[in-house]
């Protein structure tokens, strides 16, 4: 039987692409609390009892559906994470949010990326919707002021998977600024700031794509390392592939944090795979028109990705010596 998966998640690029109407960036801010408290818990009620389901929803981790829904036991909110850093972005005019979260300390280390599209809730917010949302929904509001999750979708990373490594990605984190943007040097718009993303990823598949990319610090943190480029005349050139079409684009993108969440379907990763597209995230910082920062999730079948143990990790050590490509 053929696999539903392609036309899923055509349709949720698709749905991606299309202009939703807005949220507040209050009501998406309390939407991320809760679902950081609701993993850090192991308690999906504390995201299910503010944000209810949409009729329709559809709950991913790594591009699969998980039937028993938020609180199957088997999903990553099933049980308690041991979160030592968090950070997410809101999308206002989407209606979507996107959450990194690092659980290095945890006895099973994870790299979680999660983006949530929410259906605006049909009357304004009240004031004791927003004292609601404050206390985790622990007291009645109205029904109407509450959004819907239509979707929310997770890439989980562990042990085997991209280049994994729950304390790289800590360290390599802990000395990145992610401030939010002076207002009088923002992106005029979310399209400049998510530009930047699609050049990366047009660049896979044409090597004439200029990815304008500052100097400092010149890397990706790819899996849990810095994978490194070269400082040239100012700007850092990175190694890139240019026959990969990298396809099913979803955006989160936030202008106040000049940062981009794509979530993509990455072909080739897991060799054993074949061309079919892994689940793959990449999260990105705009700085001034060029990238800054890039965080990468990337999910495998298969563990270490189909490279024998020697070849993979021979190549994670090397790339944090000089640019290497795992694309040639």
């Amino acid at each position: 039987m053929p696999s539903l998966l392609p036309a899923l998640l055509t349709t949720l690029s698709l749905a991606s692409a299309s202009v939703a109407a807005s949220c507040s960036r209050e009501v998406l801010q309390e939407v991320t609390k809760a679902y950081v408290a609701a993993q850090e818990a192991g308690d999906a009620s504390l995201l299910t009892g503010l944000v209810s389901p949409h009729s329709n929803q559809v709950y991913l981790e790594n591009n699969q559906v998980v039937g028993g829904g938020l609180a199957d036991p088997s999903g990553a909110l099933g049980s308690p994470l041991q979160i030592d850093f968090s950070r997410s972005i809101h999308d206002p005019d989407q209606c979507a949010t996107f959450t990194e979260i690092i659980a290095a300390s945890d006895p099973h280390p994870r790299v979680i990326h999660t983006r949530i599209v929410l259906e605006p809730p049909s009357a304004p917010p009240s004031n004791s919707t927003y004292r609601a949302f404050s206390s985790l929904f622990r007291r009645a509001v109205n029904p109407d002021d509450v959004p819907k999750a239509s979707l929310i979708e997770s890439i989980v990373t562990d042990q085997g998977d991209w280049l994994f490594n729950a304390t790289g990605t800590l360290e390599l984190n802990a000395g990145e600024v992610w401030d939010e943007i002076p207002e009088d040097e923002r992106a005029a718009s979310p399209a400049d700031v998510r530009a930047l993303g699609d050049a990366y990823f047009d660049r896979f598949g044409d090597e004439s794509v200029e990815v304008p990319w500052a100097a400092e610090p010149c890397y990706r943190l790819e899996g849990g390392l810095p994978a490194r480029g070269e400082v040239r005349d100012g700007e850092c050139i990175m190694v890139f592939p240019s026959t990969i079409i990298v396809p099913y684009r979803r955006y989160v993108v936030d202008v106040t944090l000049g940062a981009a969440s794509l979530f993509v379907g990455f072909p080739g990763l897991d060799r054993t795979q074949g061309q079919a597209p892994m689940p793959d995230s990449h999260l990105f910082r705009v700085e001034q028109g060029k990238i800054k920062y890039i965080h990468t999730a990337s999910a495998c079948v298969v563990d270490g990705c189909g490279l024998n143990s020697t070849a993979f990790n021979a190549a994670y050590w090397k790339r944090n010596l000089k640019p290497v490509s795992f694309w040639s």
